[in-house]
């Protein structure tokens, strides 16, 4: 009795690593955008936790203010990076039905 419905839900398992391997896959190549500084700082990352571009108006490189540019960068990264994880576990959530399984994602 207790073999067959071992095999059902293995086979299940099997699915949803599956499906958790494509969606991996997809959000590696999907982004979130953040700004800072009015948005004088952009930064994308990838859904792989990865800054994928920087990009800075003139404006925001004043060299007598060399640190509001590095705290306008990191506000940006942080949020980005913050957006990403935020997608990918929105997205993960979806196939485990809200599971919260540690080392997944």
């Amino acid at each position: 009795m207790m073999g067959g419905n071992m095999n059902k839900m293995m086979k299940q398992v099997q699915k949803m690593q599956q499906e958790m391997a494509k969606m991996q896959e997809e959000l590696a190549n999907r982004t979130v955008e953040a700004t800072a500084g009015g948005g004088a700082v952009k930064v994308v990352a990838s859904g792989k936790q990865e800054i994928v571009s920087i990009t800075l108006k003139p404006e925001a490189v004043d060299p007598e203010d060399i640190e509001m540019l590095q705290d306008l960068l990191l506000a940006a990264v942080n949020e980005a990076l913050r957006q990403s994880q935020e997608m990918v576990s929105k997205e993960m959530g979806k196939l485990t039905g809200g599971l919260n399984i540690p080392g997944l994602f």
